[in-house]
């Protein structure tokens, strides 16, 4: 509890990361904020039945509040409101500041008389898309700083964010992002691409940084390096060598 954890890719999809934590804080019976900006409804659905949740069934129950971002920018930009009356949560777009998508995450995890959930989660795929949409890497690092200040501290819940980084990357708005959120996150799953090229045996390596070194003084970080190939309705992980290919 009070975790807040950046999953990371570079020179791969690190989406794989975000359907196991959507499932996993389901099934674990929490009440779970998506701000999808990356893909829509149907595609996490889709993938989210292949885990054994229906993510349909969620958001009936009112366990699952899920925005769906590439609407969303559509009926901003072209004058719709998905609820007349209520301001977008990605009024961004015309605006300077992401106030309203926090609000938006803020309402969706207040708690209520009526919830038995056990803890609000946070979860986001993909920061980087705010940026190319035109927020400032300023605004948000604050929307994510206020979301770990409500959910995290105030709720005793989770933030899960994934982000995607490319250290030879001339987009140096992202990095500074990337790097401000690796020194303020509690855990730390870093799935790269293989440097030796694409393997059907092995599809990259992940590495686990436990951040001790931000709750302890003079504590080292503990990092773990595993290798991982993704399967229909699982992933698989393994120590670097010890692959099928290799065995």
């Amino acid at each position: 509890q009070g975790k807040f954890t950046l999953l990371r890719d570079s020179r791969t999809d690190g989406s794989f990361l975000v359907h196991h934590f959507l499932s996993f804080y389901l099934r674990a019976g929490c009440k779970v904020c998506f701000v999808a900006l990356l893909q829509s409804f149907s595609h996490y659905n889709i993938v989210a039945q292949k885990l054994g949740v229906s993510l349909a069934a969620a958001k009936e129950r009112g366990q699952l509040v899920f925005l769906e971002g590439l609407k969303s920018c559509l009926d901003l930009l072209f004058g719709e409101e998905e609820q007349p009356g209520q301001a977008s949560p990605l009024q961004f777009l015309s605006t300077s500041d992401l106030r309203a998508l926090f609000d938006f995450v803020r309402l969706s995890l207040a708690p209520g008389d009526a919830d038995s959930w056990k803890g609000p989660v946070v979860l986001l795929d993909d920061l980087s898309v705010l940026l190319s949409l035109g927020a400032a890497p300023v605004a948000v690092l604050d929307f994510i700083h206020y979301c770990r200040v409500s959910v995290c501290c105030q709720l005793k819940g989770n933030v899960v964010v994934l982000v995607h980084s490319n250290e030879d990357s001339e987009d140096e708005e992202n990095e500074l992002v990337v790097n401000s959120l690796c020194h303020h996150s509690d855990l730390i799953l870093w799935a790269e691409g293989l440097v030796t090229g694409f393997c059907k045996d092995v599809h990259g390596q992940i590495k686990i940084i436990k951040r001790l070194s931000l709750r302890q003084v003079a504590e080292q970080d503990q990092v773990q390096i595993y290798q991982y190939k993704i399967q229909d309705r699982n992933v698989t992980f393994f120590a670097p060598g010890l692959s099928a290919a290799v065995l």
